[in-house]
């Protein structure tokens, strides 16, 4: 999620050394250094949920206990956006960009070297402070590095780590701890972090930050329209997402598909990929009737789950009509809440990631009560009831927020 605020007219920027010139086309290399940056943040957060047993073997500590260090990371992103983006508004872009992936290279190497599980904890806790400061950052840089008419896409290359991170990275990291131990797969993700700086280094232009006295007030920006509804859309969607997503291995289990969890979740994020893809070529001119096949897309998935469980061709389509809703979601919030902010679209950004992040917590907080007082088959019915409002406020924000149509020129 991006805070980084586009004051600079791009489409007509000129060419320099330091900052990002206006292009006709995408500038890919430097777009898929922030696609890496976006895969690495969300490894990072999800990466434990493979691992947990050998985790918790090593640290002396329950398997629960050690799920909460997936727990203590959106806490540490969802304390510290907005504070932090308030406090480096005036960094340059690349600049703060280094210093998150640093921090997550910081906090991958203690996660990966720490036999004390309050260091593991504190570890993690800095590894969602580098989130925050990363998901308040990378989307707004990749609109910054294009034209007015390719931002959109722009966006969508660089939130392709997703997907990308949930499909392939987290059960490919399950595969390495497993060969190689939990460690290696940790270590690995610094490796991967120390590459990716010099990467950044080398290929991503930079942009300045804002001056003082262009620095929004973060509770103001809350009164701007539109503003309201996108971030209402994101918790609300955030949360029933993430509350069938945090237990599926348990509700695949209980289905009898528990040793087909990895597949499901393939069948997911290749769907997801591919979802973002048509985001990213309709996204300047079909924003609000995205959102919306968006939301309907995950609704009928839940609905398939719901009553036709039985069956694992359909639980594998409901997979597939899940990744094609949600896919393109990330993208299509950050931008309505770019083009929704306006000037003060890093105020509205870093509420985004706040709100993304607290939905995540309480999502993992909701499914477990859910799983504990009325079994996993609650889970798609809780999905349904959370998207009704959803559908129902991106319906009725047409004016602003969801707009009918984009103002040409949306940042």
């Amino acid at each position: 999620m991006s805070t980084a605020p586009d004051t600079t007219d791009t489409s007509s920027a000129k060419p320099g050394p330091r900052g990002g010139p206006a292009q006709q086309k995408l500038p890919l290399l430097a777009l898929l250094a922030l696609a890496t940056a976006v895969f690495v943040t969300s490894l990072t957060e999800t990466l434990p949920a493979g691992l947990l047993p050998a985790m918790s073997a090593d640290l002396g500590v329950g398997e629960s206990a050690a799920g909460q260090t997936v727990t203590v990371h959106a806490i540490g992103t969802a304390l510290t956006a907005i504070p932090l983006t308030a406090a480096t508004a005036a960094w340059r872009r690349k600049r703060l960009l280094l210093a998150a992936m640093g921090g997550f290279a910081l906090a991958n190497t203690v996660t990966a070297l720490s036999s004390v599980y309050e260091l593991t904890m504190a570890a993690r806790f800095l590894a969602g402070v580098a989130a925050g400061l990363a998901w308040a950052l990378l989307a707004g840089y990749a609109r910054r590095m294009a034209p007015v008419h390719l931002q959109g896409k722009a966006i969508a290359v660089a939130m392709a780590g997703i997907p990308v991170a949930l499909a392939l990275g987290v059960p490919a990291g399950t595969f390495l701890g497993d060969a190689l131990g939990w460690r290696v797969a940790f270590l690995a993700m610094t490796g991967l972090t120390v590459l990716l700086l010099l990467w950044i280094v080398a290929a991503v232009p930079d942009f300045p930050g804002q001056g003082r006295g262009d620095r929004p007030r973060m509770l103001r920006t809350l009164w701007i329209p539109g503003v309201s509804p996108v971030l209402f859309v994101t918790l609300v969607f955030v949360l029933a997402h993430t509350v069938l997503y945090a237990y599926i291995a348990a509700y695949l289990d209980d289905l009898g598909l528990g040793g087909s969890t990895g597949l499901v979740l393939l069948a997911f994020g290749a769907a997801s990929l591919a979802s973002i893809w048509i985001t990213g070529v309709l996204i300047h001119d079909r924003l609000r009737g995205l959102t919306v096949a968006g939301a309907l897309l995950v609704a009928v998935a839940a609905a398939l789950l719901a009553v036709a469980s039985d069956t694992a061709a359909l639980v594998y389509a409901a997979a597939v009509l899940w990744g094609l809703g949600w896919g393109g979601i990330p993208t299509l919030l950050q931008t309505a809440v770019g083009d929704a902010g306006g000037e003060s679209a890093d105020a509205a950004q870093a509420m985004l990631v706040t709100l993304w992040n607290a939905a995540m917590a309480a999502g993992g907080l909701v499914g477990g009560l859910l799983l504990d007082t009325f079994g996993s088959t609650s889970f798609p019915w809780t999905v349904l009831l959370l998207l009704l409002p959803v559908i129902a406020v991106v319906l009725y924000s047409r004016g602003a927020g969801f707009p009918a149509r984009r103002v040409s020129g949306s940042r």
